[in-house]
């Protein structure tokens, strides 16, 4: 059996969680809490906190950005349901907009005419790790000045022209989850730009304290300053995953080779026209974190599915669109036509793709697919 995921373990992960356990810290910001942070900083540039999830980290984003009850957040409905959630809690209007079928990232074409005098921000969520398109999103916001969060769940180093994701917006959220590359089983990160928002971002994430000061020596004692949460991990956590941003590089390699191959094998299927393939723009670079096809329709889809797992393969499609959901329909709307966000999301499949997975699976799974188009279709 061929898994669609299986998280990530490179080897020194019990060394580290045992070492927060033989130091007697292993609640937050302990040794590895720190040393996952500094790696984030200097791997993107950008003022980091570790947080308990990237849910988590869009909470805190939002919170930070001042939204109120009424605000209207502009963001593409084909995303999971934490970019709508964090702002939703703060009793805001998640506008929905249509998605380019060639990324499945938000339409930036489609963001100004869904500007209102109610709109406070802007979420964009960057697909697979592809870029959405920054140059026009961070223009039409600073035109309209409008936040900019980005929802990088799925892009830690990935760049859009040079550039780190996560980092052209006010805030941006990362994601640790076991399906990441990267993983700490439940866990994120919060990119902050701005100097003046650290240390807010850190009361909180503390509980709504100024905690952080009293243990660097800031304050000698600590109060409730503000509202907040318990947004700060174990330190356990942190130490799973510092293992693995230790050999992200190789990390990336070998999904990025997966990937490759899963294209290059794939290739003739798209050129007959038979299943739709990735598409990286121009001065995107994206880190192998996910492979998909498009078949034509949703029933060849599901078919597909079901053949694959006949061969021992788990193969998975992805997002329901916001906008069709119960919570969506009561908390949202969706401006303009949806002319590509659902029919996309119905013919989209997801690979296997993970750290481990071997070129030679890759190549049998591939086999297989265009098994199943030669023969049944």
């Amino acid at each position: 059996m061929i898994n669609f995921n299986v998280p990530p373990y490179t080897g020194n992960e019990l060394k580290y969680i045992r070492k927060c356990v033989e130091n007697q810290k292993i609640c937050g910001d302990g040794e590895f809490t720190k040393k996952c942070s500094r790696w984030l900083e200097k791997a993107t540039g950008s003022n980091c906190l570790l947080t308990t999830s990237c849910t988590h980290a869009l909470e805190m984003a939002a919170l930070l950005s001042e939204i109120q009850p009424g605000d209207e957040v502009i963001m593409p409905s084909y995303t999971f349901v934490s970019t709508a959630d964090a702002f939703v809690l703060r009793g805001a209007v998640p506008v929905f907009v249509d998605i380019r079928p060639d990324t499945m990232n938000l339409d930036e074409t489609l963001i100004e005419s869904a500007v209102t005098r109610k709109t406070k921000a802007i979420v964009v969520v960057h697909y697979a790790g592809v870029a959405c398109e920054m140059d026009t999103v961070m223009e039409i916001a600073e035109r309209h000045r409008l936040t900019v969060i980005e929802d990088a769940a799925q892009a830690i180093l990935c760049t859009y022209r040079g550039k780190p994701l996560g980092t052209f917006g006010r805030f941006g959220a990362f994601s640790f989850h076991e399906t990441k590359n990267y993983s700490m089983g439940e866990g994120g990160a919060l990119l902050i730009r701005e100097s003046a928002d650290i240390e807010t971002a850190e009361i909180i994430r503390e509980k709504g304290t100024n905690r952080s000061q009293f243990f660097r020596g800031q304050v000698n004692k600590y109060y409730w300053m503000s509202y907040g949460s318990s947004y700060l991990p174990s330190d356990m956590n942190a130490a799973y995953l510092y293992a693995q941003l230790e050999m992200a590089e190789e990390i990336n390699r070998s999904r990025r080779a997966c990937w490759a191959r899963y294209y290059e094998n794939l290739a003739p299927l798209r050129e007959e026209g038979k299943a739709a393939l990735p598409t990286v723009p121009e001065g995107c670079v994206h880190s192998g974190h996910m492979f998909y096809l498009k078949a034509k329709e949703i029933e060849e889809r599901t078919r597909l599915i079901d053949f694959l797992k006949t061969r021992g393969i788990l193969a998975v499609f992805h997002y329901i669109p916001l906008h069709t959901a119960p919570a969506g329909v009561k908390y949202g709307r969706f401006h303009g036509e949806d002319r590509y966000t659902t029919r996309e999301s119905e013919r989209l499949l997801r690979l296997p793709l993970y750290y481990g997975l071997t070129l030679e699976q890759v190549d049998g799974i591939c086999e297989e697919v265009k098994e199943f188009y030669g023969k049944y279709l």
